[in-house]
């Protein structure tokens, strides 16, 4: 991975993904204690920053693997994000999909047309699955993050973040990433190291499935001991992959925890404050700079609002922490 495969990402994306915006308000920098700065991925195509990776692989296929169809796996967004880049060229998808993802994820990748396996992340393989079928249906398949065309989607939004903070001159600050696998957060880190080296990533992950924390803590990959069960199902993960972990390892900073409590309250304030819908686990690296001040340093901090598909009655569950 480098900093060449980013930028040529970013040309195939040239005129399909949204720039998406930098949103600031002085309410949130009042509870951080800090200028706060929120590259809205929300507001991505398919509601997350995972339609980067997915144009970003599907338009690199040959025509013959087009023709063929593609495979993926995924708890919603990156389904999305692959589903509607098939679509765009024309192809299939088959996405695997938890049984317990959020039922609008399910809904929206079948409504862009992808057929949805469904499968019980605690007690059966995703990986195993999608090499079947790959292998049964002659797909190919397209990682969430641990592929390097997606990592490198994923990087162009490194890219716009170095540009606009640029602009408004910051020139070092922490950027907070939700993390899951790590291609967000590898691909940024790589675009930053490149062309922000002042900005340093720190990922962000939810208490009970912090696998990237314990990893840059000691030194190699760490597991979750569980894989379900959270709100923040958008990153929640088995482990690091084997591709992201060294260069997050190179590149990152600590890993920053959050409660679920505290990334329901962040999801409140962003649509409060900001006017944007995020999923809990895509207000995650909001909460880290919001309700953890102390673990970073400077007058500024970026945080990344990775994706906003989240459920009704997740939302309103969100809504009532502002009473």
């Amino acid at each position: 991975m480098n900093i060449d495969m980013i930028r040529a990402a970013a040309i195939r994306l040239d005129g399909h993904a949204r720039r998406t915006p930098i949103l600031t308000s002085p309410f949130l920098d009042d509870i951080a204690g800090r200028r706060v700065f929120v590259k809205a991925e929300c507001l991505q195509h398919t509601g997350s920053f995972k339609f980067r990776g997915g144009w970003s692989a599907v338009s690199a296929l040959s025509p013959e693997a087009l023709k063929a169809g593609v495979i993926a796996f995924s708890s919603g967004n990156h389904a999305q994000g692959v589903a509607l880049a098939a679509r765009s060229h024309s192809t299939t998808a088959v996405i695997i999909m938890p049984a317990d993802a959020p039922a609008v994820k399910i809904a929206n990748t079948r409504a862009l047309g992808a057929e949805v396996v469904l499968y019980n992340r605690a007690t059966e393989d995703r990986d195993a699955i999608g090499a079947q079928l790959a292998t049964e249906r002659g797909l190919t398949l397209i990682k969430p993050y641990d592929e390097p065309l997606v990592i490198a989607g994923q990087g162009t939004c490194g890219i716009e973040i170095a540009s606009d903070m640029n602009a408004a001159g910051v020139r070092e600050a922490d950027v907070m990433v939700c993390c899951g696998g790590g291609g967000l957060t590898s691909g940024i880190a790589l675009a930053l190291a490149a062309d922000a080296p002042g900005l340093r990533v720190r990922p962000a992950e939810p208490e009970g499935f912090d696998d990237v924390t314990r990893s840059l803590a000691s030194g190699q990959i760490e597991r979750n001991i569980q894989l379900s069960g959270s709100l923040c199902d958008a990153i929640v993960t088995p482990q690091p992959g084997n591709l992201t972990f060294p260069i997050m390892k190179d590149l990152c900073g600590p890993g920053v925890v959050v409660t679920e409590q505290e990334a329901l309250r962040a999801v409140a304030l962003a649509f409060d404050r900001l006017k944007i819908v995020l999923e809990p686990g895509g207000a995650v690296a909001l909460a880290a700079t919001l309700f953890h001040p102390d673990v970073s340093k400077g007058d500024a901090v970026i945080a990344v609002a990775t994706g906003g598909n989240v459920d009704p009655a997740v939302f309103a569950k969100a809504l009532a922490t502002l009473a």
